[in-house]
């Protein structure tokens, strides 16, 4: 493996909020391009567990502060 494959292969993209395709504040868009999933499928998650106990508004008001806008 060639040290451009090894440094392709180990970027992972930042934990960041996109400035396009962002639905609310771009915190699903984010995780879902950071782990390369599909982002429908990480809002229909967030949608459903906000249904479900616990403190998942509070986990995503405190994503959208700390989590930075793309540089673009």
């Amino acid at each position: 493996m060639s040290t451009s494959d090894a440094s392709a292969a180990s970027f992972r993209p930042t934990l960041s909020r996109p400035r396009h395709g962002r639905m609310i504040a771009g915190v699903c868009a984010g995780i879902a391009r950071r782990f390369g999933w599909d982002p429908t499928v990480v809002r229909i998650v967030a949608a459903v567990s906000i249904l479900l106990p616990g403190p998942q508004v509070i986990a995503y008001l405190i994503l959208w502060a700390l989590m930075p806008n793309d540089r673009d």
